[in-house]
Order: structure tokens, then sequence, then C-alpha cells
């Protein structure tokens, strides 16, 4: 299947149309200028593909038509709910956008004490919006099928007392620690913490938790670096890399 290839949140029947979100019809109709009869591929962010052809392409409506159905790319037999310390700009959508690519199944962002991001009310909605975005476009671009939630963000206590995974992490330079775990783990928590470092309050608290301390080797990773290492680590190990 040729063509672009597009999230969107619906429910497909062969034959049935879909009209594409403001954004997706945005960039179908005006950046890449396609035309009444062109093919692209949906999915609806639960596991479903959809080839579609456009049958209506007008400046504020592009209808589309499902011709087949067909299930996606099978997720990571891992699956890794990523606390990632809230980080300014560029860097959580790099964080964010490359832990969907490497597959993780969930996301929350997290306020820490040396965190210098605060967002309250319509801000944070807003910012939130953006970071699902994120990772709806990773999606498009990777080939999953599966749209991983980015929850709201929330205080690190609360994701902490949350967790139930088997394999629990708390990344954290000033250790020892490496991946000393049997194979067969199938449900596994990362914290990465900010620019400035988790607290040894915060470290303590994950320890708490369950949370095993791992390092990364010799050289201090940023925040946005050290969840695609931590990723990729785990994906190779338990996962399907």
């Amino acid at each position: 299947m040729s063509g672009p290839r597009i999230h969107v949140a619906a429910d497909f029947t062969v034959g049935g149309d879909v009209v594409l979100p403001e954004g997706p019809a945005r960039h179908v109709g005006r950046v890449l200028r396609m035309r009444p009869g062109e093919r692209l591929a949906l999915f609806d962010g639960r596991g479903q593909e959809a080839d579609a052809v456009l049958v209506d392409v007008e400046r504020k409506r592009v209808v589309v038509r499902i011709e087949a159905i067909n299930s996606g790319r099978g997720e990571s037999p891992l699956a890794v709910h990523l606390g990632q310390a809230i980080s300014k700009g560029d860097r959580m959508d790099y964080a964010i956008q490359k832990a969907v690519e490497l597959g993780v199944a969930a996301i929350t962002p997290l306020y820490t004490e040396h965190g210098d991001v605060r967002l309250k009310g319509e801000r944070e909605a807003k910012k939130l919006a953006h970071w699902q975005a994120v990772a709806a476009s990773a999606c498009e671009q990777c080939g999953r099928a599966t749209l991983p939630p980015v929850h709201p963000p929330q205080p690190l206590g609360d994701w902490l007392a949350a967790r139930d995974e088997t394999l629990r992490l708390v990344l954290h330079p000033a250790t020892d620690g490496t991946f000393a775990e049997p194979h067969g783990v199938t449900r596994a928590a990362l914290l990465i913490g900010p620019e400035g470092g988790l607290s040894a309050a915060e470290v303590d608290a994950a320890l708490q938790a369950d949370f095993s301390p791992l390092t990364l080797g010799p050289r201090i990773l940023r925040t946005e670096t050290a969840p695609v290492v931590a990723l990729t680590l785990l994906q190779y190990r338990f996962g399907d890399l």
C-alpha cells in the first residue's frame, strides 16, 4: 500500500466513508496536494489498519473510502510504562517520539523536585494534546497501529504509588546497578529523571516502591537520551529488538 499513513480515531468499515480530522485533512489536501483516486493508509490507534482511497478533497473537508481492513503489526511482548520527568520544549518531544518508536506501551510525564516545568489548567491540557500528537505522528512514521497513551502529567509520588509492573527500574547514574532479572518479563516500569536528576528523597521513594537502580555506563546521558538507551536495552533483553 503506497501513500501516506495517517492516524484516525474512527471505526473502520469496508465500503464506508471516513471524514479526516482537521490536521490530517490539511496535510493530505494542502501539504501533499493529493487528489481523489489517490490511495493512503489509515490506522485507528487500537491495532487496526485500513487501505483507503480519497473520494473527496475540498478546502475544509477530505473524505476517504475504506477498501480493506487488516490487523496492524503486533506490539512488543514487553509492555513498558515510561515515567518521564517533564523537560522543556523539544527535549520532551524527542523523548516521547523515540519512546514510541521503541515500542513503549504508555508514557506519563512527571513533576519532580528538580524539574523546572510546571503546568496548570489550560496550559497543561494544551501541552498534553501536543504530546499526544507527537506520539501519533511517531506511530504514523514507525508503522505501529496501536497508539500508546500519553497520560496527564502527575507528581512522581502518585505515579510510584500506582506501579505494579514485574520489573521496575529507576535510572540512577550513581550506582552499579545493571540488569539482573531473568528472561520472561512482560511488564516493566522505567523512571527517567529531569535534567537536574532525581533528588535523593525521590530515589529513596522509588527504591521503597520496589524500583531497582540502573546505570547505563560511565557517561551521564541527557534526560531525552536516557529513555532511548534504556528502552533499547529493555526491548533487546525482553522485547522484540
